[in-house]
């Protein structure tokens, strides 16, 4: 197949680069290919909303860019802050013009939110599944576009680059180019080969190298395993956020339901077992400080009182106007028997989030020439140490226009490259069982949440590189022996995302963000990016 433009994602990030592009291209084919169904995506489950500064008469652009840079605790780009914030305010009113239905009071007047490190109410939501509402509304927009084609579970090996047609490919290789993918169509069972001019790889987070996390079961991490392999910068792996408050369910593993920031920018005030509001001992803004320090605080309380969760207190909110902003939430409380007009939310921490990925510029152009990279999976220096609750929505589509501008310039200057062998899978076989990769898989998430999580120290951080350092050799004979299949790659860019994290958090001899070392607790006054 080939194809002007290819988008790996359908995701916030993806389809609005692919509707830009389609709009302005109305003679170029646009290809979008996804993993699993079209909707089934990171942008799906955000629950809170987007940052804008929509009020300039209660709010300005210089306090959204000065809560930015205080969450990201020194290692913002200001540069890059000041054009997300600025930017995102017309990204956000594109978006409403495609359909997207925020809520708004009687005197339709949109309802701004409050969330932790925001210093004024800037949050657009619709009530508790904001993420579901834009991307319903990007997918209506797609089909509407004849030149854009979506092509669902259809799962990517590999970026093409030199390396697939004869020559060594180092880090230190000038001019790496990317010409597509390979990839595994789950519908034929066969790999077939996708050439591109354009390719924006748009694939979200890697949560699921954690036993606990927000993100779906889709979230691991392809994209940035796919860049470093061929040889692409990746930067600030150590940087994972936790979310403070999913819902604890007693023996639930995987993916947790979350239980929005919004909650608390409402009013919901975080208990211990013994009911104390514990924030006020851990920082001046109590329950809507920054996700880190509130995520550290959590752990701290469980781990003083020897417990797996603490409470999140709604009872004195009006119910009436909770039930209307969060009706999800209310429900899934239900279903567990938590009614949340009487009883206390139980609450932990979970993976939520990846600050860092595949080093982009303002521009979204990685290392690799003719590959860009927005959303989740590209390190744009916005986030720093730590991300601000609801910017990711905003980065994803600032940095996905500045794409689709970017490649406006270029598209016309670009050939198909013709020489692109077919996937070589001679002498493999089909796994004996499937046991060999799913036990990896289990190993993988509990030595990360065990060594890697919210407080980490050089001893934990050793002792889970040398059991990755296993997990990779097994997974690479398995994989070189054995057919590809998804669960196979999965487990082989988890590994390696692993691996990212863990070395990042090697590099950083200090304690910052959301990387807690208790080996190297007083912050450097060296600031920098771990690139590897």
């Amino acid at each position: 197949m080939k194809t002007d433009f290819l988008v790996i994602g359908s995701g916030i990030a993806g389809l609005t680069y692919a509707l830009k592009v389609a709009t302005e291209c109305p003679d170029k084919i646009i290809t979008i290919i996804t993993k699993a169904s079209s909707d089934e995506t990171n942008t799906k489950y955000a629950q809170g909303g987007i940052a804008g500064v929509m009020n300039l008469d209660a709010d300005s652009f210089s306090k959204h860019i000065e809560d930015t840079l205080i969450a990201g605790d020194g290692l913002c780009n200001k540069k890059i802050v000041e054009l997300v914030v600025k930017e995102g305010v017309d990204r956000i009113e594109e978006l409403i013009e495609w359909g997207a239905q925020f809520d708004k009071n009687e005197e339709g007047e949109y309802i701004l939110g409050k969330e932790g490190g925001h210093s004024e109410s800037r949050i657009l939501h619709h009530k508790d599944v904001t993420g579901e509402e834009m991307e319903r509304t990007l997918l209506e927009a797609i089909k509407k576009c004849s030149n854009i084609h979506l092509i669902s579970h259809c799962f990517v090996l590999d970026i093409i680059t030199q390396h697939h047609v004869g020559y060594l490919i180092t880090k230190s290789t000038p001019d790496i180019e990317c010409y597509g993918v390979y990839v595994l169509n789950l519908h034929t069972k066969k790999i077939e080969k996708i050439i591109s001019k354009i390719t924006l790889l748009a694939t979200g987070g890697n949560g699921q190298v954690y036993r606990t996390t927000t993100n779906p079961s889709i979230a691991t991490g392809d994209g940035i395993a796919m860049v470093y392999r061929a040889k692409g910068r990746i930067e600030n792996m150590e940087f994972i956020q936790f979310h403070p408050t999913a819902l604890f369910e007693a023996g639930v593993r995987g993916q947790s339901f979350l239980i929005t920031e919004a909650v608390r920018g409402d009013g919901g005030i975080l208990r211990n077992q013994l009911g104390e509001a514990f924030m006020e001992k851990y920082d001046e803004r109590k329950d809507l400080a920054p996700r880190d320090i509130v995520a550290r605080a959590i752990d701290n309380e469980m781990k003083i009182n020897g417990t797996e969760f603490v409470y999140l207190d709604c009872r004195h909110l009006n119910m009436e106007k909770f039930k209307n902003h969060f009706p999800n939430i209310y429900q899934k409380c239900l279903s567990i028997g938590v009614d949340v007009s009487v009883d206390m939310i139980p609450v932990a921490p979970a993976a939520h989030y990846s600050c860092g990925g595949i080093k982009t510029d303002e521009w979204g152009k990685t290392s690799i020439k003719n590959l860009f990279a927005t959303g989740e999976c590209a390190s744009t220096e916005l986030h720093g140490a730590n991300r601000l609750a609801s910017n990711s929505l905003l980065e994803a589509m600032v940095f996905s226009h500045r794409s689709f501008i970017t490649s406006m310039q270029q598209i016309d200057s670009i050939s198909f490259n013709e020489e692109i062998p077919d996937w070589n899978a001679a002498g493999t076989i089909a796994p004996k069982e499937m046991i060999l990769i799913t036990q990896s898989i289990k190993e993988l998430k509990l030595l990360m949440s065990d060594y890697v999580g919210i407080v980490r120290n050089n001893e934990r951080l050793h002792r889970a590189n040398r059991r990755l350092d296993l997990l990779h050799e097994e997974t690479e004979l398995l994989y070189q022996k054995t057919e590809v299949s998804p669960q196979l790659c999965e487990l082989r860019n988890m590994i390696t995302v692993a691996y990212l994290i863990v070395k990042s958090a090697e590099l950083r001899k200090e304690s910052r963000g959301l990387h807690y070392n208790t080996d190297h607790q007083i912050k450097s006054t060296i600031l920098q990016n771990t690139i590897l």
